[in-house]
């Protein structure tokens, strides 16, 4: 009996310690919601969804006609305002900026140097973020896990200067792509430009920082929602669709060409300056309609505008007969009622006169004589 009852003491010893290791190990640790944000910026794009989201650039044999354009995009105009706003980082939302700095700072961003006009994606030209850090006097400190080989840095939020830069270059290239049969324009590379004002008041002078190619950055902006609409504050839209739907505005600065001069160089007078920017983009925007045979409802469009032309071109002369008109109407109306009244006396027909009577000659007739006619 004694032996028995040993028995189950012991098996019930032994539920009861598996029981308490089970119960442990499946425990739940609540994390809290500042660990949760914390680990949510502190994460990296992995090699896999950077791979997902390369684009193979299309090959020279592919490719039927390429431009490479230059833009200079003004933040201060409302269609660019999405790339600096918000300048302090507001629910773990960051602009463009912050986000390009953060991760050259953390080593996952490469960057070019800014040449004028050539630039050079390789790595012979690569900035080291140091370097970049000290020129534009930008504060930081050495991160953890920094090594010589590997440099990483901190940057305080309140040191990056995002509110300076009011401005980005940006690399288009306009392809027309013979496998897909379209035409596209797509972003090759993107140069934030700082505006600091200079001593006493002075202008605000432009500096380059550097350039950073779009297919290295698409996989943070991707990630990246914001709004591009005042009247709809639901951010809807990343980063990456801004760029790839063209939401931007940017005055076309230059083309790449023989001389690698400047629009402003070519055409000093702003009268010449402004016809060749607009001229460039609208060949730009034709020159897919004219690699296509129009259809006939396209046809018929055309002659009808071309039509509508010519009769205003035309009506110019009944336009100014018909402000003349409404300067003189009283007149007009005076000679009209005169040429009405003519018109209706030639009308009637002429009076018929009587003839007269002519004396006859006494020996044209014969006459009664007196005593006959008393009889």
């Amino acid at each position: 009996m004694k032996k028995l009852l040993l028995v189950a003491i012991s098996l019930v010893a032994a539920l009861s310690s598996v029981a308490q290791n089970n119960s442990t190990g499946s425990a739940v640790t609540r994390r809290s919601a500042s660990d949760r944000k914390t680990q949510r910026s502190a994460s990296t794009v992995t090699p896999r969804q950077q791979a997902r989201m390369e684009v193979p650039e299309a090959d020279d044999s592919e490719l039927q006609w390429m431009k490479v354009m230059y833009r200079s995009l003004d933040l201060t105009k409302e269609a660019n305002g999405a790339l600096y706003f918000p300048d302090e980082p507001v629910e773990g939302q960051d602009n463009l900026f912050r986000i390009i700095i953060k991760r050259m700072a953390e080593g996952q961003l490469p960057a070019y140097e800014y040449l004028d006009g050539r630039e050079m994606f390789t790595d012979d030209y690569r900035v080291k973020m140091g370097d970049v850090l000290d020129r534009f006097y930008i504060l930081h400190s050495p991160a953890k896990g920094s090594t010589e080989k590997n440099p990483r840095y901190t940057i305080e939020d309140s040191d990056i200067p995002a509110s300076e830069v009011l401005s980005y270059y940006v690399i288009e290239k306009w392809e027309f792509d013979r496998r897909q049969n379209r035409m596209r324009a797509r972003v090759e590379a993107i140069c934030p430009v700082l505006h600091r004002a200079g001593d006493f008041g002075a202008e605000a002078v432009k500096y380059p920082m550097f350039w950073v190619k779009y297919s290295d950055l698409r996989p943070y902006l991707i990630t990246q929602q914001i709004f591009t609409d005042d009247d709809n504050n639901l951010a809807s839209s990343t980063y990456d669709d801004y760029f790839q739907l063209g939401l931007y505005e940017g005055e076309i600065y230059k083309t790449r060409n023989l001389r690698n001069k400047s629009l402003m160089q070519l055409h000093p007078d702003p009268d010449d300056l402004t016809h060749a920017r607009d001229s460039i983009q609208k060949n730009l925007d034709d020159y897919e309609k004219k690699l296509w045979v129009p259809s006939l409802e396209e046809l018929a469009a055309r002659r009808e505008a071309a039509a509508k032309a010519e009769a205003e071109k035309n009506g110019e002369g009944s336009e100014v007969a018909a402000a003349d008109t409404a300067k003189e109407p009283s007149s007009r109306a005076t000679r009209s009622s005169r040429g009405s009244k003519k018109l209706t006396s030639k009308s009637k027909p002429a009076k018929v006169k009587k003839p007269k009577a002519t004396k006859s000659s006494p020996s044209s007739t014969a006459t009664r004589s007196v005593r006959n006619r008393r009889r």
